[in-house]
């Protein structure tokens, strides 16, 4: 069976950036702290617990130590809560999540209302949202679009996640620009994932089977799979060789290898070997 690996897998610019970041203050900073993982994924969350970095619930004052700021960004009260409480900021903020920051600052000074289509339970989402002193309208999909309050902007400035659907973003933009009179779009979907996006659109038509790597509490790998499952349904979603089943490649030639933009290099390699094991 051929096995076919998407040139963009494993881990994108601002994921690796964020690690380099991390395990440099390990090895250079005394107490470093984080509020919740730096990226989504058990191995890399695992690896830095291990670097002596500890994660914690929320902040409180301390005589010294620093706070990490992870690749998804964070709000303004964070930074602002953080330092009055003694921490010192360690800012591994994406640069492409920063730009969202830096539209959404400058859009609402010049009076748009700020609409951000994403997961609004995202941290990223989240850090975007808080940069902003008054509250956002976040819009996850299209069958949840709030349309009574819609109506009654009228001027707006939409910005996205930057590891959503494409697809999707556009047809919800498309509906906006049907009852804002003065709207502005940005496209801040980052490049990595424009790049995964139209890989695993192709990818599920030219393999029998598709294996999507990457931990269930990460949105751009998620994202992934939806994709290709709706082009291929013997499409998985794994993190690790012991969820494959050998089954899933029953009669297949080939198989496609995908993963999300936190995924270590070693486990994509661990589970193609895995793959490559499973008899014939």
């Amino acid at each position: 069976m051929r096995i076919n690996i998407a040139k963009s897998a494993s881990f994108c610019f601002g994921v690796k950036r964020a690690l380099e970041i991390v395990f440099k203050a390990a090895q250079e900073v005394g107490r470093v702290y984080t509020l919740g993982d730096i990226v989504h994924n058990e191995d890399v969350a695992g690896r830095i617990e291990k670097s002596g970095i500890k994660k914690i619930g929320k902040l409180k004052k301390i005589k010294s130590g620093s706070l990490l700021i992870p690749a998804h960004g964070a709000s303004r009260k964070i930074f602002t809560r953080a330092s009055r409480l003694g921490y010192t900021i360690i800012d591994a903020t994406c640069p492409m999540v920063k730009e969202i920051h830096k539209i959404v600052k400058e859009m609402r000074k010049k009076g748009y209302r700020i609409i951000v289509i994403g997961d609004k339970d995202h941290d990223e989402v989240r850090g975007i949202a808080g940069q902003l002193k008054e509250k956002i309208l976040v819009i996850e999909n299209i069958n949840r679009i709030p349309l009574a309050r819609i109506k009654k902007i009228k001027r707006a400035c939409v910005v996205a996640q930057s590891t959503q659907n494409l697809k999707n973003v556009l047809k919800i933009v498309a509906i906006l620009k049907n009852h804002v009179p003065d709207l502005e779009f940005f496209n801040t979907i980052c490049r990595p994932t424009r790049t995964k996006q139209e890989e695993i659109r192709r990818m599920p038509l030219e393999n029998d089977v598709m294996i999507i790597i990457g931990s269930k509490n990460s949105a751009n790998t998620k994202r992934l799979y939806e994709i290709s499952r709706s082009l291929n349904k013997r499409s998985w979603w794994v993190n690790s060789p012991k969820e494959i089943k050998p089954a899933w490649f029953k009669g297949a030639r080939s198989a496609g290898i995908s993963a999300g933009a936190s995924t270590p290099e070693d486990t994509i390699k661990d589970i193609v070997k895995y793959i490559r094991s499973i008899p014939g």
